[in-house]
C-alpha cells in the first residue's frame, strides 16, 4: 500500500471514530454507557420505589426462638413489648407447654410453634450442637410460616430479647427491603466479639433480614447447616450462612446485647445517639430501676416508651453555670446532677457501675465504648434520679418525672449542693423526633423548693453546649 493510500486509510478510520463518538454523546439513550460513575449505586439508583407504600409494623415479621422451661419466667419480658393482634410473629418452643401458668396459653404472648423435629438431620450432619441447629433452622421456620405479600424484614430474638418496635419500624423505612441487609448489634464485652466473631449479630440482641436474604437463607437452610455443622454457636452458624450468600453485617448502635453484669445504670444513663432498638440479659444483671424487680422494671421503662419511643435513652446535656452543676438527662430513665462543669463528650462516656461478663481479670480493653471510672469524690460522683411516672399535658407536650435514688454520705462539691433536690421534672415536645442527627438541647428553668425542672428544645443553629 503506498503512503496515499495508507493516508486514505488512516483519515476515514478517524473520521468514522469521530462520528461514532458524536452519535453516541448526541444520543438520547443514556443507556448505552449504563455505568456513569459508581456502577453499584448507579444500578440501584434505577429502581423505582414510587409505588412502595410506606414501611410499617405489618411488614415486619419477629421471629423469637426459645425453651418451654425458660419460657415460664421469661415471658414477662416479650409481654412487656408484644401487641397482641398487632405485631406479627410467632414464638417457637422446644416442646409443648405444660402447665398452668402457661395453659391455657395468654393472649398477652405472641402465638407459639413448636420447632422442628430435627434429630435425624443432626444425627446426618452430625452436629456438634443440636440446640443450635434448631435456632439457625428457625429462620426458615418463620420465614415459611410469615411469608406473604407484604413481608418485608424479619427480626429474630431470643424468648427474653426486648424489642422497641416503633423505632425498629422507623429504621427499617429508611432501607429499602429488596436489597440484601444483614442487620445487628455486636457483644458490649470485647472478648466475646473475640470468642465469636467481631462481624456476627448476637442474637439476643436481635438482628434483622431483608426480604431477598431471609427468602435465600430459607431456600438454602439445610445445606448451609450442613456446611457449618461444626460450629456451636447460632450467631456464627447464621453469619457463616450469611457470609456464604455475600452479604456482611451493618452493627447496630442502638442493639443491645448486655454481655455484662452487675448495675447497667451506667450504660443506660449515656445511650449512644442513635435509637434505642433492643435490649437483652435483663435476668442477667441487676434489675434496671434499683427500687423493683426485673420484670416490673421492664414494664415501667416500657411505659415510658409508650409514650416517646424516637427519645428513649437520648442523653441531653446541659448546665445551669449560676449553681456550676451539669445535668445529664436520658430520657425515659434516669437523670444524673454533677455539682461541677464536665464536658459533654465526657458526659457520654458510661459509667462503669457494671462489671464484664467474663469475670476473668483481663487487661483493657474490656470493652467496646470508652467509659468513665466510678468515682468516690464528691464533685465526680453525681446526684441519681430514676423514672418516676410519665404524663402527657394539655399543652401537647410530655412530662417525665425522676425521683431520688440512694446516695453514698459525700460533702457538698461546692456551696451549691443538690442534696436538696428530690425530684426532677423534664418537659419535652410530644412530637416524634424522626432525625437524630444533632442531639437536643435543655434549659434548667429553675430550682423550686426540692424540685428542679428542666425543658428540652431543639438546639439553636451554631449553639454550643458547654
Amino acid at each position: 500500500m503506498g503512503s496515499s493510500d495508507l493516508w486514505k486509510t488512516l483519515t476515514f478510520s478517524t473520521l468514522f471514530i469521530c462520528l461514532i463518538f458524536i452519535f453516541l454523546t448526541n444520543s438520547k439513550n443514556h443507556d448505552l454507557f449504563p455505568f456513569h460513575g459508581d456502577p453499584i449505586s448507579s444500578s440501584f439508583s434505577a429502581v423505582d420505589r414510587s409505588g412502595d407504600t410506606p414501611t410499617d409494623l405489618r411488614h415486619v415479621a419477629f421471629g423469637l426462638l426459645g425453651s418451654e422451661k425458660a419460657w415460664h419466667h421469661r415471658k414477662a419480658y416479650i409481654e412487656s413489648w408484644w401487641r397482641p393482634n398487632v405485631t406479627r410473629g410467632l414464638l417457637y418452643l422446644d416442646k409443648p407447654p405444660t402447665g398452668g401458668d402457661l395453659l391455657p396459653w395468654s393472649a398477652a404472648s405472641p402465638p407459639f410453634r413448636v420447632s422442628e423435629d430435627l434429630t435425624a438431620f443432626v444425627a446426618e450432619t452430625r452436629a456438634v450442637a443440636p440446640i443450635m441447629i434448631r435456632m439457625v433452622h428457625g429462620i426458615m421456620e418463620v420465614f415459611r410460616e410469615m411469608d406473604g405479600g407484604d413481608l418485608r424484614w424479619v427480626v429474630m430474638g431470643d424468648d427474653d430479647s426486648v424489642f422497641f418496635v416503633d423505632n425498629i419500624v422507623d429504621f427499617l423505612a429508611k432501607y429499602d427491603h429488596r436489597r440484601y441487609y444483614y442487620f445487628g448489634g455486636q457483644s458490649e464485652f470485647v472478648m466475646s466479639n473475640y470468642w465469636f466473631a467481631f462481624d456476627q449479630g448476637f442474637g439476643g440482641a436481635g438482628f434483622v433480614l431483608s426480604y431477598p436474604l431471609a427468602k435465600d437463607l430459607a431456600d438454602g437452610m439445610e445445606n448451609c447447616l450442613r456446611r457449618h455443622a461444626g460450629e456451636n454457636s447460632a450467631d456464627l452458624i447464621t453469619m457463616h450462612c450469611v457470609a456464604d450468600l455475600g452479604v456482611n453485617l451493618t452493627p447496630l448502635k442502638g442493639s443491645h446485647q448486655i454481655d455484662l453484669h452487675g448495675d447497667i445504670s451506667g450504660l443506660l444513663s449515656a445511650h449512644p445517639k442513635t435509637p434505642l432498638l433492643s435490649l437483652h440479659h435483663l435476668d442477667l444483671v441487676e434489675p434496671i430501676f434499683p427500687s423493683m424487680d426485673r420484670f416490673d422494671s421492664t414494664r415501667h421503662l416500657m411505659k415510658a416508651a409508650a409514650a416517646d419511643q424516637s427519645r428513649m435513652l437520648q442523653q441531653t446535656i446541659c448546665y445551669d453555670r449560676r449553681r456550676s452543676w451539669s445535668v445529664s438527662v436520658a430520657w425515659g430513665y434516669s437523670v444524673n446532677i454533677y455539682e461541677t462543669i464536665i464536658p459533654r463528650s465526657e458526659l457520654q462516656k458510661p459509667v462503669e457501675t457494671f462489671q464484664p461478663w467474663s469475670p476473668a481479670r483481663r487487661p483493657p480493653p474490656l470493652y467496646m465504648f470508652n467509659t468513665r471510672r466510678l468515682s468516690n469524690t464528691s464533685c465526680e460522683s453525681p446526684h441519681v434520679f430514676f423514672l418516676e411516672e410519665v404524663t402527657k399535658v394539655p399543652t401537647g407536650r410530655i412530662l417525665t418525672a425522676y425521683a431520688r435514688a440512694a446516695r453514698r454520705g459525700l460533702p457538698p462539691c461546692h456551696g451549691d449542693a443538690a442534696d436538696s433536690v428530690s425530684k426532677i421534672l423534664v418537659d419535652s415536645p410530644a412530637g416524634k423526633r424522626v432525625e437524630i442527627d444533632r442531639s437536643e438541647c435543655c434549659d434548667i428553668v429553675g430550682v423550686d423548693g426540692d424540685v428542679a425542672k428542666v425543658n428540652f428544645r431543639e438546639c439553636a443553629v451554631g449553639e454550643v453546649i458547654a
